[in-house]
């Protein structure tokens, strides 16, 4: 079994502060992706954010306290990949990827455009270059589970007020329709998705209001895998029992054994 974690931390900082370490040691995963780490690895230096038992890498944003992503494996990586080529968002620190041979993982961090619509632009931006690259992505003879903060929903089921939000950024027509592209043409699988879920699961809640007490929330975290894993998921999870961050730990196991 191969266990993949991805959370957004909303600063890798409050998030151990808040016990996510403590909760990561205790899961057992092959990879753990981070997003929004919101910290520059030089402010990084205490053992927490090198979690014994993984090889650890940070990607950092240029702008400091701004985005960045991490991955921690317990399996070294044949090679470290930052960045996908599209020098706007890789100065963002949106994407990092290891390549662990015959699987690959990468921590992606997409865009936001709720600050308005310079923002959103630059999103539509991104989506554009980075549909480009999981093209690219396919190409190649590893399987991928590309997993992080995409900030879009995708179906009706992804959000708790669907039809509220159809103009805001994140549920937009324009949004949800790019990922029918990677969830179609571009041959990637939704893996949450493969398997029987309840209703309303998600894995980020607004902080407005009593979002997360009453459960208001939106699905913005992806494993998104190649054909090879597409039938390959066994279980699912999101951890709601702690509060890390604004999103919760989403925890998928796959029929995968490393080295495979």
């Amino acid at each position: 079994m191969f266990r993949v974690i991805s959370l957004n931390a909303n600063g890798i900082r409050a998030a151990a502060r808040k016990g996510f370490f403590d909760w990561m040691a205790k899961q057992k995963a092959d990879v753990v992706c981070i997003q929004e780490t919101k910290a520059q690895v030089h402010q990084l230096t205490d053992d927490v954010f090198s979690p014994s038992g993984y090889h650890c890498y940070y990607e950092d944003a240029e702008k400091k306290g701004y985005s960045g992503t991490a991955i921690y494996t317990r399996h070294k990586p044949k090679k470290v990949i930052r960045g996908y080529g599209d020098a706007e968002f890789d100065n963002e620190g949106r994407y990092l990827e290891v390549q662990l041979g015959g699987i690959n993982v990468v921590s992606l961090y997409l865009p936001s455009g709720s600050s308005g619509d310079v923002r959103q632009e630059a999103k539509y931006r991104c989506l554009d270059s980075f549909g480009e690259h999981l093209k690219k992505l396919r190409r190649r003879r590893s399987e991928y589970v590309v997993c992080g903060d995409w900030n879009i929903v995708h179906k009706e089921e992804d959000i708790k007020n669907w039809k509220q939000n159809q103009k805001n950024s994140g549920c937009l027509p324009e949004e949800r329709a790019w990922l029918d592209k990677v969830f179609g043409e571009f041959g990637f699988t939704d893996a949450f998705r493969t398997l029987p879920q309840e209703e309303d699961l998600y894995t980020w809640w607004s902080n407005r209001g009593r979002s997360w007490d009453n459960n208001v929330g939106w699905r913005l975290d992806y494993h998104a895998v190649t054909p090879g894993l597409s039938d390959k998921a066994k279980s699912s999870a999101i951890y709601r029992d702690e509060r890390f961050s604004d999103h919760a730990p989403i925890t998928m196991d796959f029929d995968w054994k490393h080295g495979k």
